[in-house]
């Protein structure tokens, strides 16, 4: 059995092992619904196993979110720099969403057409903002990311609304309303930046998750107390919430609508995440952070791995599953569909005639993709551990 390694010369030890197994987790969990992009199959629904397939990946973008502002908060800690590291980490991420990770997606260069603001472009301008918020106290800190979380479906009216194309209207869909309202469009002739991801209402999760820093810093067993009333207090308040249709939703849920009564009930909104869909994600994961202080076994070892290292897995499974999903063309129908090579997560258009997979199929490539980047993950954990320079610090 692989332990889970205890802080060394080349681990901090402002590391918490279960915040690596969560992000190992989350990273293993992500690779399903990207592996999904390329099957044909739609997000959610209409069956269990599709939906459920989904469902699972919802976890996700919270945890990651969450987790790289308790990252910052650590980071803190031992640096000076802080403000000027999330300045700049922030840009370049949101430079390589719109270059790197456009063209990974698609495997085109025509960038007049589609450009994605996805998780890694809202974790970037999150940056950049958490950058003047860490200079603030962790009190206030913590006072703004809990009030955004809570009170920003006060705006949900504003998904109703028809936006234009002037600059008041372009803000709303880059802060608030997303790709509801249409592209953001940059000139008459493009580029279109689809906004997945707006910047409300992450911003307030990554700013819970600084001061949340202050928790996973106490001793073990306090730590473990307080992810029990946190996690519970959220888990809990989410269910009153969505059983009484009170607040915190723009789609409410029905025992007789499109879907069965319990996935109805597990339908949250995510673009924009609602509070609802935030208390049911990041509750689960701030209580099974108790239930990991000090787990061993292969499994965690392997989550860790992946935890320690996540956007460099992060930049390499992309393109590997999208390679992966040419082979599989191939091999089904013996050509590469151009279907492939179109505006991959959310500008394509809909797959061709047969050409969805099975639930079997997509899980099959999802499990090859994560035997693949195993190895390069342990590679590069170890080129961290040994190396100083300062650039590893943006991988």
């Amino acid at each position: 059995m692989t332990r889970v390694e205890a802080p060394t010369a080349t681990t901090p030890a402002t590391r918490v092992s279960s915040i690596d197994i969560i992000r190992g987790a989350v990273m293993v969990l992500m690779a399903i619904d990207h592996v999904r992009v390329y099957s044909g199959l739609p997000a959610g629904g209409p069956t269990p196993g599709i939906f459920f397939t989904r469902w699972v990946t919802h976890f996700c973008a919270p945890a990651f979110i969450f987790l790289a502002g308790t990252s910052a908060s650590l980071y803190g800690r031992s640096h000076s720099d802080l403000p000027r590291f999330l300045l700049v980490r922030g840009l370049w991420l949101v430079f390589l969403e719109l270059t790197y990770f456009r063209v990974c997606w698609t495997f085109n260069l025509e960038f007049h057409q589609y450009e994605l603001a996805g998780v890694i472009w809202v974790i970037g301008w999150c940056m950049v903002l958490m950058s003047g918020l860490v200079r603030l106290p962790l009190r206030v800190v913590a006072a703004i990311g809990l009030a955004i979380i809570a009170g920003h479906n006060l705006l949900d009216a504003q998904l109703q609304r028809d936006l234009g194309a002037d600059l008041t209207s372009n803000l709303w869909r880059i802060f608030y309303v997303g790709f509801y309202a249409g592209p953001v469009r940059l000139g008459p002739n493009g580029p279109n930046l689809m906004v997945l991801y707006s910047i409300v209402p992450w911003i307030g999760v990554m700013a819970a998750g600084y001061a949340f820093g202050s928790i996973v810093t106490k001793p073990a067993e306090e730590r473990r107390r307080q992810c029990l009333l946190i996690g519970g207090a959220a888990v809990s308040l989410f269910l009153v919430l969505r059983t009484f249709n009170l607040y915190g939703d723009p789609n409410h849920w029905s025992p007789s609508g499109r879907l069965p009564a319990p996935l109805s009930f597990l339908s949250t909104t995510k673009y924009p995440a609602s509070l609802d869909f935030l208390l049911m994600t990041l509750g689960p994961t701030i209580l099974l952070m108790s239930v990991l202080e000090g787990a061993r076994g292969r499994l965690a070892g392997t989550l860790t791995v992946f935890g320690r290292v996540p956007f460099f897995y992060y930049a390499l499974h992309i393109p590997l599953i999208h390679a992966l999903a040419l082979a599989v063309s191939r091999i089904r129908t013996g050509e590469v569909s151009w279907w492939l090579f179109t505006n991959h997560p959310m500008g394509n258009p809909p797959p061709p005639d047969g050409y969805t997979w099975s639930l079997p199929l997509l899980y099959l490539v999802w499990a090859i993709a994560i035997a693949l980047l195993y190895p390069a993950c342990v590679w590069f954990a170890s080129v961290r551990a040994r190396t100083s320079s300062p650039w590893l610090k943006f991988l």
